[in-house]
């Protein structure tokens, strides 16, 4: 029998299998989901615990409407500039003459590798009031500048202007992807370029300003070393103001319990109006012409050149100030390699976790598919939607009243990562398990192998690249992750996001900025390689 002949049998055994076949991979599957909703689970009964009465009492307060009110308002200021930073750029990259457009549209990305927290550092350090702008000033007559480095200001800027590119970049594929025959219909009917945009192409690219939208917004939610260093008040900094400063877990909870509601809130409403809303999914069979900019060319090149001054020279010549100058002064690095290793080694035990744990959810999804095996999957995603320091808040409260063996240990951070970041590694993992045929290892369990067996030398090797991809971007992210690692770190466990925090909250910015650079270093290029260069790559970039 031919090789064809055998794959399209064991293609027909996997059909009936993947139906009837009980699904070995569910025990694991259904703890690693248990261990997901263990923190929002625990969370609610220990808001709860002195009765529902006084829990309604500690969030039904002034200082929690106030609280509402800043978090919306940060969230939804950010989401309008991030939107509007990221329509003008993927345009002028996508459908104008734009000179330099593939510089720009690689330089349009690169934000997406500064922290929330590093972006504050170093608008703090140049914006500030006696920052590196007021000093250049200094001989003008300028003693001081106002505080728009910090409040709602500075927040405003340091999470727009670092996070537009999660808009950016779905926007500029969405304009890549988009049919040009109905903008040429509707100025062939006499609508100028303008309203074309408006009355056609914006209408198209509402799933994709959804999507990056509700990215945003959640990341906003969930910040807290921006909204700490410019000393502006949300939920997340109310939150670990009251653990760590009051020591009062009843209201850090209660609060907590209310930011996880904003979340489903928002996701809800994300998807009510993203519903009905299909992207395209096929690439146009021509690409759009370009607009010609004519007079518009020098400010278009302004906003895009200005943008990049910001968002990358601003900051690398402050941290590169900064980290020379606490060469020259003698700052001890010894310190900073030992919060490197801690960094390293944390995240790359929660990514070799996550990677484990992820295989089982998605075999059980893909292989045996059922509705029970979807809704496990989509469980295991609830973990992206909540903020840092709320998993870590309740893993806190969890590890000290139950397992106080594991309370301020490195197994407790590594499963906070995990339980953050599963869902990175399980959409590689899952996408690309989803793209091998059963058959391979149909055929294999055919010839006698045993589960396990045909796991490891089948199924494996053929998702590995995926699961590489996955773990990587687990890694990466678990690098930079601040609140989880503040609450949760062993005693004299510094990593380099807590050593950022810690000198940026003193001002002691060259010490600051020595563990930043570090962290752009390691994090920066595969970053680039694994999100931003895949997007950039298609079609129409040029």
């Amino acid at each position: 029998m031919t090789g064809g002949g055998v794959a399209s049998i064991a293609g027909r055994l996997a059909g009936r299998r993947g139906r009837s076949a009980p699904p070995l991979w569910a025990i694991p599957a259904l703890a690693t989901v248990a261990l997901v909703l263990l923190p929002l689970i625990y969370l609610v009964l220990r808001a709860a615990q002195n009765g529902w009465r006084a829990y309604l009492g500690a969030i039904w307060t002034p200082l929690v409407g106030a609280l509402v009110l800043r978090t919306v308002a940060l969230a939804a200021g950010v989401v309008a500039l991030a939107v509007l930073l990221a329509l003008a750029v993927a345009w002028l990259v996508a459908r104008t003459d734009l000179p330099g457009r593939r510089l720009w549209a690689v330089l349009g990305a690169l934000p997406l590798v500064l922290p929330s927290y590093v972006a504050a550092l170093v608008l703090v350090t140049a914006l500030g009031p006696r920052g590196h702008l007021q000093q250049l000033l200094e001989p003008l007559g300028v003693e001081r500048l106002p505080a728009l480095a910090y409040g709602y200001p500075g927040a405003l800027l340091a999470l727009a202007l670092f996070t537009f590119p999660y808009v950016y970049l779905p926007v500029l594929a969405a304009l890549r992807d988009l049919d040009p025959a109905l903008e040429e219909s509707a100025r062939a009917l006499g609508a100028g370029p303008w309203r074309s945009f408006f009355t056609v192409v914006l209408p198209q690219l509402k799933p994709a300003l959804y999507g990056g939208g509700l990215i945003v917004a959640l990341y906003v939610f969930s910040d807290f070393g921006a909204v700490s260093i410019t000393r502006y008040n949300t939920f997340t900094l109310a939150i670990y103001n009251a653990y760590r400063g009051l020591f009062d877990r009843t209201t850090a909870a209660a609060l907590a319990t209310v930011l996880v509601l904003l979340t489903v809130v928002l996701i809800a409403a994300e998807g009510r109006l993203a519903a009905g809303l299909r992207p395209s999914r096929q690439r146009p069979s021509r690409p759009a012409p370009r607009l010609a900019l004519g007079a518009w060319r020098w400010p278009a090149l302004v906003l895009v050149g200005g943008l990049a001054l910001v968002t990358l020279g601003l900051p690398l010549a402050v941290l590169g100030f900064w980290g020379v100058r606490g060469l020259l002064r003698g700052d001890a690095v010894a310190g900073l390699l030992a919060a490197a290793g801690n960094s390293l080694v944390a995240a790359l035990v929660a990514a070799l976790a996550a990677v484990v744990l992820s295989l089982p959810i998605a075999i059980w999804s893909v292989r045996y598919r059922s509705r029970l095996a979807v809704f496990v999957e989509r469980l295991s995603y609830a973990g992206f939607a909540l903020p840092g320091l709320v998993i870590a808040l309740a893993l806190v409260f969890f590890a000290a009243r139950r397992l106080p063996a594991l309370y301020q240990t490195l197994p407790l951070l590594v499963l906070a990562y995990v339980i953050r970041f599963l869902p990175e590694a399980l959409s590689a993992t899952r996408g690309a398990l989803a793209q091998v045929t059963p058959a391979f290892e149909e055929a294999a369990r055919g010839l006698g192998r045993r589960p396990l067996a045909v796991l490891r030398t089948v199924t494996v090797p053929l998702v590995l690249p995926g699961m590489v991809a996955g773990g990587s971007l687990v890694f990466l992210t678990a690098m930079k992750e601040l609140p989880a690692t503040l609450l949760l770190r062993p005693i004299g466990f510094e990593t380099l996001a807590t050593e950022i925090w810690s000198y940026a909250s003193e001002a002691i910015y060259g010490q600051a900025a020595l563990p930043a650079l570090v962290l752009l270093a390691v994090t920066a290029p595969p970053l680039y390689l694994l999100t931003i260069r895949p997007v950039l790559a298609g079609r129409n970039g040029g």
